[in-house]
C-alpha cells in the first residue's frame, strides 16, 4: 500500500558514491505522488550535479546557506517536510547530527525539524563497525530516527562487509511504512465530506464554499492509521486518498442514503461533510427564468444525516463538525449535545481558515474534556484528530464492553 501520496519528503543527499542511487530513489517518490525536495551536502554534488535532482524533483535543489534567501527560508522547508530521508548517509553526517550539529544546511534542517527522520547509512565497512559510528547510530536511534540499512555487499573499495546503501526501493517501502500505523486496526471507518448541492433547478444548486480538504485529509488518516475506510463526498475536485474508496454523491439526500447503506457495520463515523441545512421544497423541471420581480424561495429542512447515524443501534462512535463564525466552543458544545454524539471537532471559519484554505484550527469537544489544535496543515491536523479518535473510542469499547462490528485487514 501506497501511503506516500501528496506527502512532503525533504531527501538529503550526502557526499558519497552510493549519491548515483538517490536520484532513482528521488524518481521513485514522486512516482509514488510525494511532494519532494533536495538538499545536498557540499560534496555531494562531486558525485551527482544539482540539475540531476532538480530535473527530477521539479523543484530547486538547496546546496548552501546561499539559496537561503531570507535566512529563514531553511526553517520553513524544516516545517514543510513530513518526512526527512538522508540518503546515503554518511558517517560524517551521522556524527554531526547525533551531537546536535548545525554547521551546514542539511544538519540544521534535520534539527530545525519536527518530522521523522530517517537515515539510510553507506560507508565502508570498517567505518560502519568503528564503535564511534555505531555510538552515533545508538543515539540517534534513542532519540527517534529510524536507521534503514546498512546492506551486506561488495563495496566500491572493494571491500565487502554492511555499510552499502538500502536500494531505492526498499527505501521507499520503509517511507510509506512510517505513515501507517495500527490505532484502528481492525476497524471500519466511514468518512463524510465536501459540500452538498441542493437543485433549484436543473441549472441552478445550493451550496456552500467547503473544498472537502478537511474530510479527505481525516480519511487518509484513518487509512494510514489501518482502517478499513469508505469517503462519502459530495461534489469536489480533490483524488480520492491512497486506499479509499469514495462514494460520489450531490445533495443531502443523496449522501444521506450512501451513508445508511456503508456505515452497516461501521464501528466510527466521522461526518466532516458541509451537509446543507435547507433545500428547496420544489425542484423546478426547467430552468427559473428570471422575473422583473423579486423571486421568493421556499426551503425545506434537509435531512440531518449525523443525527440519523447517531440515532441508530447499535450506535457508530461518531465525530462530528461545527463550522462557526462566532461563539465557537458555546455552540459546539450544544451541537454535540443536540446530535447526541461522543466528540465534535470545531473550527472558526473566515480570515484564512476553514472552507477554501490548505489551513485550519481545530478544537475537539468530549463529554468532559477539550484538547484546542492550533493552525496547521489539515493534513496534520487530521492526524492529530484520529489519534483523538482512536484513544476515545478504545476507552468506550472498554467502559462498554462493545466489540467492533467486523475485522478488517489493513
Amino acid at each position: 500500500m501506497n501511503f506516500l501520496s501528496g506527502k512532503h519528503i525533504l531527501v538529503g543527499v550526502c557526499g558519497g558514491i552510493s549519491a548515483y542511487k538517490s536520484a532513482e530513489l528521488v524518481r521513485l517518490l514522486r512516482a509514488a505522488d510525494a511532494r519532494v525536495r533536495v538538499v545536498m551536502t557540499a560534496t555531494a554534488s562531486e558525485f551527482v550535479g544539482a540539475r540531476t535532482f532538480q530535473a527530477l524533483s521539479g523543484q530547486p535543489v538547496w546546496r548552501g546557506w546561499s539559496d537561503d534567501r531570507s535566512g529563514m527560508d531553511h526553517i520553513e522547508l524544516a516545517r514543510w517536510a513530513d518526512r526527512l530521508l538522508i540518503a546515503p548517509a554518511t558517517a560524517d553526517l551521522l556524527a554531526r547530527l547525533a551531537h546536535g550539529r548545525a554547521d551546514d544546511l542539511l544538519a540544521a534542517i534535520c534539527l530545525a525539524s519536527q518530522a521523522p527522520l530517517l537515515v539510510a547509512p553507506a560507508m565502508n565497512q570498517a567505518m560502519w563497525q568503528h564503535a564511534a559510528t555505531q555510538a552515533n547510530v545508538l543515539l540517534l536511534r534513542a532519540r527517534g530516527a529510524q536507521v534503514c540499512g546498512p546492506a551486506i555487499g561488495q563495496q566500491a573499495c572493494g571491500e565487502v562487509g554492511p555499510g552499502r546503501m538500502l536500494e531505492p526501493e526498499a527505501l521507499v517501502a520503509a517511507l510509506s511504512d512510517t505513515f501507517c500505523d495500527s490505532a484502528l486496526a481492525g476497524l471500519k471507518v466511514v468518512v463524510t465530506a465536501g459540500p452538498t448541492r441542493e437543485p433549484l433547478d436543473p441549472v441552478r444548486y445550493l451550496s456552500n464554499r467547503s473544498s472537502g480538504k478537511m474530510g479527505y485529509a481525516v480519511a487518509a488518516a484513518a487509512r494510514e492509521a489501518g482502517a478499513a475506510v469508505t469517503l462519502v463526498s459530495g461534489p469536489v475536485s480533490l483524488e480520492a486518498p491512497p486506499g479509499v474508496p469514495v462514494v460520489r454523491v450531490e445533495s443531502a439526500r443523496d449522501m444521506l442514503a450512501a451513508v445508511l447503506q456503508e456505515v452497516v457495520g461501521c464501528d466510527i463515523f466521522i461526518a466532516a461533510a458541509a451537509v446543507a441545512d435547507y433545500q428547496p421544497v420544489e425542484i423546478a423541471p426547467q430552468k427559473r427564468k428570471k422575473q422583473p420581480a423579486d423571486c421568493v424561495l421556499a426551503l425545506q429542512s434537509a435531512p440531518d444525516i449525523l443525527a440519523t447515524v447517531a440515532g441508530l443501534q447499535p450506535q457508530p462512535f461518531c465525530v462530528g463538525f461545527a463550522a462557526e463564525t462566532e461563539n465557537l466552543q458555546h455552540n459546539a458544545h450544544h451541537k454535540r449535545l443536540n446530535k447526541g454524539i461522543a466528540m465534535i471537532a470545531a473550527n472558526q471559519v473566515g480570515e484564512g481558515l476553514g472552507f477554501d484554505a490548505d489551513e485550519n484550527a481545530l478544537l475537539l469537544l468530549w463529554e468532559g474534556g477539550q484538547l484546542q489544535l492550533a493552525k496547521d496543515s489539515k493534513y496534520h491536523l487530521a492526524k492529530r484528530l484520529i489519534e483523538q479518535v482512536a484513544r476515545h473510542y478504545q476507552a468506550s469499547t472498554h467502559s462498554t464492553h462493545r466489540e467492533p462490528h467486523a475485522t478488517y485487514s489493513a
